[in-house]
């Protein structure tokens, strides 16, 4: 028996071997499964054998359907929430929900599983330490231009979803704002037969895009890396060289750092920088 909880549960964004084992058991065990389109769903559910009603739960769900769905978890019952594919909430409804539930005390459990945004970067060879999430941009040429523009600086790994009839225009206009030589990475129809994971500049991924109709179509992520930052210069002055390079005669790279920043002045982790460029 599952307890008196909101689940916030994953499901495949395309390979249903992708869904966890926890999934399943959860889902066939709520008192009831809050779904983005129950149709949609009911195939999911139908092919792990799971026979719990639904009822529909999405971005046009007004506050007293939402209210109406927090009441059945006050009164005892257990909820599973779903999306149509991936992780609820990751541009997916569900915020509203997760949101009450949680001001009405109730305890809100998520059960991990496939996300495109992450199965993408993790593939993307990208930078992944530091990254932001942009969801979908603006349909229209001239507002994606005004979103992206506040992005040019941005340093951190750029993470967006689009349609694939916006995906050229999208490309192009990112090319504009970033440039053409940005580099980038467009994974498409993730975990799906035909998987494409193709990475360049943003100049050769609008290339690949408009050379090849298959590549408009399917689910996209656009993955962008960050603004460079300028290149720090690491050379020393003849003195500091010539102190560096006795000190590291009889000293470890650590030590002669150190000793080489009180000696000189310098910043330790400039000359330790250039030591190691010398061996």
């Amino acid at each position: 028996m599952t307890e008196q909880a909101l689940y916030v549960v994953a499901t495949p964004i395309g390979n249903l071997g992708d869904m966890v084992p926890r999934a399943v058991e959860i889902l066939q065990t709520v008192d009831v499964i809050a779904a983005e389109d129950t149709r949609h769903s009911a195939r999911l559910l139908d092919h792990f054998h799971i026979s719990t009603p639904l009822v529909a739960y999405h971005d046009h769900t007004d506050e007293r359907q939402v209210e109406a769905l927090i009441n059945r978890i006050k009164g005892g019952e257990s909820m599973g929430l779903i999306s149509d594919a991936g992780t609820p909430l990751v541009s997916d409804p569900g915020y509203r929900l997760v949101r009450r539930a949680r001001e009405e005390g109730i305890r809100v459990i998520p059960i991990p599983g496939a996300c495109a945004m992450i199965a993408a970067l993790s593939a993307s060879g990208l930078p992944s330490d530091r990254f932001s999430f942009e969801g979908f941009l603006p349909p229209k040429s001239g507002q994606r231009l005004n979103r992206l523009q506040p992005l040019a600086a941005e340093e951190r790994t750029l993470i967006f979803y689009e349609a694939p009839h916006r995906i050229q225009d999208c490309l192009a206009d990112m090319a504009t704002i970033f440039g053409v030589d940005r580099e980038a990475v467009m994974a498409r129809e993730i975990t799906k037969t035909f998987e494409t994971i193709r990475g360049g500049s943003l100049e050769e991924l609008v290339e690949f895009v408009a050379s090849d109709h298959n590549q408009r179509k399917g689910e996209m992520v656009v993955m962008v890396r960050g603004k460079p930052k300028p290149a720090q210069d690491q050379g020393l002055d003849a003195d500091a060289e010539r102190i560096m390079t006795i000190l590291l005669k009889e000293l470890s790279v650590k030590q002669a750092s150190q000793l080489g920043a009180d000696i000189t002045g310098l910043k330790k982790k400039a000359l330790y920088q250039w030591a190691l460029d010398q061996k």
